[in-house]
């Protein structure tokens, strides 16, 4: 056999994280013998588009919260900052000055921006499908959804006040961008809800057995690093190539589960994969730590949420 026929094959590691699994043995090797149960259904809503995208009201749901420097660093680099967390969900005014943070949530600190907002919020590729007219406009607020393990609290509590937020907005269709693997888990759980409720949507991500096992009437699958689901930083061809592959895919789905992914590659070299949450790259020094910071985390957690049903 020649060397031009010889079959060429990607490196065995270039395939997307298995995050449900990866997160399963890092907590296991912190100490915790409860592994999570995460969100699976065999069926998935759909509800097709009412009418075409460019007569069409959007809404953008995150799980990113508006920067509060009162709640310690959450700039680029910043640790894991369970005090900036929210569990509530919110809704902000698309207009004017938006400043939205990932340092709340478990993403992939080495290899995903932390910088570039529009890496994890795509406002600025929507307000140019606005201008382009390939939608008829953006809700007057962008939503909140906070990351809760509770699947039950997201599906009986969270989803219903966010479904409130965007009719009181008349919101037709709605793109939902996740980032830790819960984000991905509580996303999917919302889009679910609102694919039921009439609302037609398409979540962005880029935790693919997450939001596959959940089950969603449309994915955008970026296989990117947690954090970055929307675009490359400083990319803005990236961002436009992206929000335009969600809008399609709103267009042409034709069914339920259907998982579209982009072309668009992060590194050539794959190994950023290994890193996530991967106990067997770290020093024994190293797990001790995490396993300090997550019982500090957890307890934080707590104090905040309860806090939170307190007001």
């Amino acid at each position: 056999m020649s060397k031009t026929s010889e079959l060429v094959f990607a490196p065995e590691l270039d395939q997307p994280v298995r995050y449900m699994e990866r997160t399963r043995s890092y907590y296991l090797g912190l100490g915790y013998d409860n592994p999570y149960v995460w969100a699976h259904y065999i069926d998935a809503p759909f509800t097709p588009l009412k009418k075409p995208l460019n007569q069409s009201i959007l809404g953008l749901i995150t799980t990113a919260v508006p920067f509060d420097a009162s709640k310690g660093n959450q700039g680029p680099g910043a640790p894991y900052n369970a005090a900036a967390k929210f569990y509530q969900p919110y809704e902000y005014s698309i207009d004017g000055d938006i400043d939205l943070r990932i340092a709340h949530v478990g993403i992939d600190r080495k290899n995903a921006n932390m910088e570039d907002m529009p890496c994890w919020f795509p406002l600025s590729a929507a307000q140019q499908a606005v201008k382009a007219g390939r939608i008829l406009a953006l809700s007057p607020h962008f939503y909140g959804l906070p990351t809760n393990r509770s699947q039950r609290h997201t599906l009986e509590i969270d989803a219903p006040i966010i479904l409130d937020m965007l009719r009181a907005d008349h919101v037709e269709v709605a793109v939902l961008i996740p980032n830790c693997p819960v984000c991905h888990q509580s996303q999917s759980l919302l889009a679910r809800y609102l694919e039921e409720a009439g609302i037609s949507t398409v979540v962005m991500g880029a935790a693919k057995d997450i939001v596959e096992y959940c089950g969603v009437p449309r994915f955008l699958f970026s296989d990117f690093p947690l954090g970055n689901a929307a675009a490359k930083p400083k990319d803005p061809e990236s961002q436009i190539l992206n929000f335009e592959l969600a809008l399609r895919l709103l267009e042409s789905a034709p069914a339920a589960r259907t998982t579209m992914q982009s072309p668009l590659v992060w590194s050539v070299d794959p190994s950023w994969k290994l890193d996530y949450s991967n106990l067997e790259k770290l020093s024994k020094q190293e797990v001790e730590r995490l396993r300090d910071e997550a019982e500090q985390a957890r307890i934080t957690a707590r104090e905040l949420r309860m806090q939170s049903v307190g007001n």
